[in-house]
Order: C-alpha cells, then structure tokens, then sequence
C-alpha cells in the first residue's frame, strides 16, 4: 500500500492520466494522433525528478502546474503544445486519486478476504468452545468462540464487498475544464469525457464533480469501516489476552510483545498497533467529511486538504488490516481456560436459564423473584447459585436437583448459536464463490 499511494505512484497516475487525455482528445479529432502517441510515449514517472516537482508544488499550490511544465519540456516540440490540452489542474489530481483508489481498494479487499477466510476457519474450529459472553464488561450468558469468531467473520465480509462495491461504482473520471464547463474544448467536450473514461476504464460520470466531494468521502467513510472493523477484532482479542483472563494469546516469536522493564510480559502488540491505526483513520475520516463543503465551483483549501488525506487513510487502514491478518493466523485460543472462565461466578452466569426453566412452573414474575434472591444469597455468602436455589423449598418443590443441574448446564443455553455460525458461513461462502472454509 506504501508503494500504491506513494509519490512516484501520484506522479504516475498523474502522468496516466496526461496520456489518457491526450488520446481520447485524439480519438475525438481535437488534436493530432501523433502528438497524443508522443505525449504517451513521455508519460513515465522514471523520467521525471519527483522532488523537483514537489518543490516547485510550493510555489504553485498544485502539483500539476510544474508536471505540465516538466512533461511538455519533455516530449518533442511537435507535440509541446497539445499536453494538457483543455483541461485543468483538479481534472488531472482528481483523475488520479481515483487510479491510486483504485489500486488501493484492489489491496484491501485481497487483504480482508484472507481475514474472513481465517475467521471462517476458527468459527467452524470453535463452534462448540464454550465461553462467557460479556456485556458491558461483565460475565452474561454462556456463548461459544466460534460464535464470536463468525460476527467478526460477517462484519469483515461487510466491509471487504463495500469496498468491492466501491470499486466496481463509486470511482470516476473527472473532466470538468476551469469551471466545469469544458468550454475549452468546444462542443466535444463530452466526446472527450467520454473516450477519457473508456481510456483509464474509470466509470463516466454525468458531469464534473469538482467540488462535489461524495465520491472522496464515501471512499474514506468505507475505509473507516474496514479499520474500525479490525478495530473490535484487535479490542476483543486484548481484552481476552488480559493476564485475568487468558482466553486467548497473539503470536510469539522472540522479543515479540516483550517490555523494556517486565521480562515476563507478553504484550498484545498486534492488537495494540490496530488500535493505534484505527484511531488516526477515525481523524482522516472526519477530515475528509468535512472537506466536502466547498465554495463554489472549485475549493479554496478544502479539496487540497483531501491530496495527503485520502493516501494516509489508505495506509493506515492497511496497516489494520495486515497486523489483525497477522494475529489470527497465529492465534493461540486457550479452551481450558474459556471453560474455567464459565465456572468463576459459581452458576450464577445461568441465572437466566434457571428463570425460564422455573417459570414454565410458576410463572415469569415468581420465578424472576425467586432467582433474584437466590443470586443475592449466593454473592452474600460467597456459595453456588446451586446449594441457594436447592436450599429454598419454593425451588426445590418445583425443580428436582437433576432439573436445577441440567438448568445450571452452560452447554444447554446456547440457543441458536449454532445456526448463527451456520449462516455466517453459508453467507462468507455465498459471496465468495462457493468456496469451502480450509
């Protein structure tokens, strides 16, 4: 992703789309096809000092104005007069930006599709890995790792096709001339728009989008969904590598997650580096948001401020995406310790089930009471919801010790769990051709 959004790689595009324009401008009769094969012919960032033209940027406040400069010093005299013929300098910026997103979004959704295979993988693993569901950070109901797994697994898929989709539609070639009239090229301007789109195979757009930014914002709201996806990966994951409770644990290798002070630490670096990517893509999207209000017909700051915007969401959202990849391909998942984690509270993590078991005999407001009391009983006096609910003659005359026990029985309430995961599978194989999980 550094090289796809890299300087050289602007610089190119720019110059991809310099040829572009020149033989789609030849295509509609505007100048000659010599020019345009010449001008094709020069378009390559290796003859071109990418530092001069970022200096001389300065100056100009576009990048575009010294490239011009530089390509029709390059290109022979005969065809000098005809780069950039027409258009203007957000034409060219625009045009590329939706190249290097192009290649960017290619690189994402190559990368998330290998890290919703690999959470296909441990859901099917660990469909029947019992362990605590947690809701607002406390122990809830029993649920299993494979289903915790197959939500990352869904929510992954989500964003890798909105990125695909992206991809397919929401890309386009931008032509709009200085004020988005293409008046400089007369009554062909839309031939040309048309032959430039079908040269970079960029979607035609009805018309400019110069300072109708949705295009740049959507691309970057997707990107925020893409890393703020991994971003609950990397959360879950150092929330269950916490020393306490060591359900789970990334990587090792040596010196990986060591501390400058503690030899016995094992930090969660993987999670620790996504969450830090996560959060500065969270910035550059709220940036990109608020560069879509715009004066006029052309910006007067906020569209330059999209130039090194939209390439760092890239970035970062990669780097996302390469470190949660990185995780769960080496992630080392501690059943014991999932079951162990069930026991801590002594049944009081089923107290639910005891509550719906009991009221197909009393009703739900007695049983609800009944339960209540026994869970305060049982933290009161530090014994099992088990002895408390069987120590009470309402519950005991309606639930034999058999009955209490199989309602105590965290492998008993999982509901539809299962199907869950089976969904969750049956859609990520779905949308990904019908491929099994390996």
């Amino acid at each position: 992703m550094r090289s796809a959004t890299s300087d050289r790689a602007w610089l190119q595009a720019m110059l991809d789309v310099e040829a572009a324009l020149a033989a789609a401008e030849a295509k509609a009769g505007l100048i000659p096809e010599e020019a345009a094969a010449a001008i094709a012919d020069t378009c390559h960032a290796d003859r071109f000092d990418v530092d001069a033209i970022g200096r001389a940027t300065v100056a100009s406040g576009t990048p575009v104005v010294p490239l011009v400069r530089a390509l029709t010093d390059a290109v022979p005299e005969e065809a000098a007069r005809y780069v950039h013929w027409g258009a203007t300098t957000q034409d060219v910026v625009d045009t590329a930006a939706m190249l290097l997103s192009r290649r960017g979004l290619d690189l994402l959704v190559e990368d998330l599709g290998c890290v919703a295979e690999r959470c296909a993988e441990l859901a099917e693993e660990h469909r029947a890995t019992l362990m605590p569901g947690r809701t607002l950070l406390q122990q809830a109901l029993p649920i299993s790792f494979g289903l915790k797994v197959a939500g990352w697994l869904v929510a992954t898929a989500d964003a890798r096709d909105r990125l695909a989709e992206l991809r397919r539609r929401g890309l386009a070639v931008q032509l709009g001339g200085a004020a988005g009239t293409l008046a400089s090229l007369g009554p062909r301007g839309v031939d040309v728009l048309h032959q430039l789109s079908a040269e970079l195979d960029l979607p035609e757009p009805p018309l400019p989008w110069h300072a109708h930014r949705g295009r740049v914002a959507e691309i970057g709201a997707a990107l925020g969904v893409a890393a703020g996806v991994m971003g609950k990966i990397a959360l879950d994951v150092a929330l269950m590598a916490q020393t306490e409770v060591a359900e789970v644990a990334e990587p090792s290798g040596p010196g990986r997650g060591g501390s400058s002070a503690l030899p016995h630490k094992r930090n969660p670096v993987g999670a620790v580096e996504v969450s830090a990517c996560v959060r500065r893509v969270e910035a550059l999207v709220g940036g990109l948001l608020g560069a879509m209000t715009q004066e006029h017909e052309r910006a007067a700051g906020a569209w330059q401020a999209e130039w090194e915007t939209l390439p760092e969401a890239f970035r970062l959202t990669a780097g996302a995406v390469d470190r949660i990849r990185e995780v769960l391909d080496g992630l080392q998942v501690f059943t014991g310790r999932m079951r162990a984690n069930l026991e801590l509270t002594h049944g009081l993590l089923m107290s639910e089930h005891v509550v719906m078991v009991l009221a197909e005999r009393v009703g739900r407001p007695q049983a609800r009471d009944l339960v209540d009391a026994a869970c305060l009983r049982a933290v009161d006096a530090g014994r099992p919801l088990r002895e408390e609910l069987l120590a009470d003659p309402a519950v005991a005359s309606q639930l034999s010790p058999a009955e209490v026990d199989a309602a105590l029985d965290p492998a008993g309430y999982l509901g539809s769990a299962d199907a869950f995961i089976d969904r969750a599978l049956a859609a990520y194989r779905a949308r990904s051709g019908g491929s099994e999980v390996r």
